[in-house]
């Protein structure tokens, strides 16, 4: 049967792309600037080698390349054999296409469906930086991702957005689907976006690590807490697009209550935002036992 292996929280910031793309993250000139987040990444990088998940199925917003303000979904699961790189005004990355899983995702689709989660099922859709940049997070820049993809976009852009009650309990419902479908398939579950950011108006450039901090902390240790913030919380504390940490609750909401946090890593300023990683696995059925230690200094709770 289909196993959730582990879970995945990461920004998904643009111009994390946009440095690995064009060299800059690896420049000497700016190693100032990208060293500390080059470093903090690796271990993710390690973890995904060693688990080697068959899918992953990435949870994270688009930003108006494959839909629009014409029509918005709450939440949109692509079903597609293949998704291509979105050109998001300044072409596509250069970057692989994801090969997807149909079988999987019309499984989960309908799985969800019946559990009564109103899901939008597209056949066709490009993705843009909301769902590579993770990719590029946890696997660098290969010629063929080595795992096949299934997005699942939310909405957090038009209120109303969904709570985070209910994207947690569509975490559940996800999990649920997976152990149902009847091949053996390894499923790694990544929730993106985020942390504190705003993008306009007086606060723009807004961060806030001691907030993120304290949210992560809850995410991974009192879910119930952290999925009962509030919209305004989010809005007061983290910004206007700070409500993107709602997509992570999808990821905890597919784990177990009880999780090991076999790594997490923070660093202020990535761009104008913070940028936050975590790694998540189920305290019962921990993959890397014994393997893999990533709790370190350079995996601190605080930013600098």
């Amino acid at each position: 049967m289909g196993k959730i292996v582990g879970g995945i929280g990461t920004s998904h910031i643009p111009s994390i792309g946009a440095a690995m793309d064009n060299g800059t993250m690896y420049d000497p000139a700016h190693s100032d600037y990208w060293q500390r987040f080059v470093n903090g990444i690796q271990p993710v990088r390690e973890w995904m080698e060693t688990v080697k998940p068959d899918v992953c199925l990435i949870v994270y917003n688009d930003h108006a390349s494959a839909f629009s303000l014409e029509s918005v979904a709450t939440f949109s699961i692509g079903v597609a054999q293949q998704f291509n790189p979105a050109d998001e005004g300044y072409g596509p990355r250069q970057v692989p296409a994801c090969e997807g899983n149909s079988e999987l995702a019309w499984h989960i689709a309908e799985s969800l469906v019946l559990d009564e989660f109103d899901m939008t099922i597209v056949s066709e859709m490009d993705v843009d930086h909301g769902l590579t940049v993770p990719l590029s997070v946890a696997y660098g820049q290969p010629k063929a991702w080595p795992c096949q993809v299934i997005p699942l976009a939310v909405n957090v852009v038009q209120y109303p957005q969904p709570t985070g009650n209910r994207c947690f309990n569509l975490g559940k419902a996800i999990r649920k689907a997976v152990e149902s479908f009847p091949e053996e398939t390894k499923v790694a579950i990544f929730g993106t976006g985020g942390l504190s950011h705003q993008l306009q108006g007086e606060r723009a450039g807004l961060i806030n690590t001691e907030y993120d901090c304290h949210w992560l902390d809850m995410m991974v240790n009192d879910p119930d807490a952290a999925k009962a913030v509030s919209h305004t919380e989010y809005l007061r504390e983290a910004g206007s697009e700070g409500i993107e940490a709602i997509m992570w609750l999808v990821m905890r909401g597919a784990m177990d209550e009880k999780v090991d946090e076999v790594y997490r890593f923070t660093h202020a300023p990535v761009s104008n935002s913070h940028y936050g990683l975590t790694v998540l696995e189920n305290a019962s059925d921990r993959v890397t036992q014994g393997t893999l230690t990533f709790k370190s200094d350079l995996g601190s709770r605080s930013s600098e």
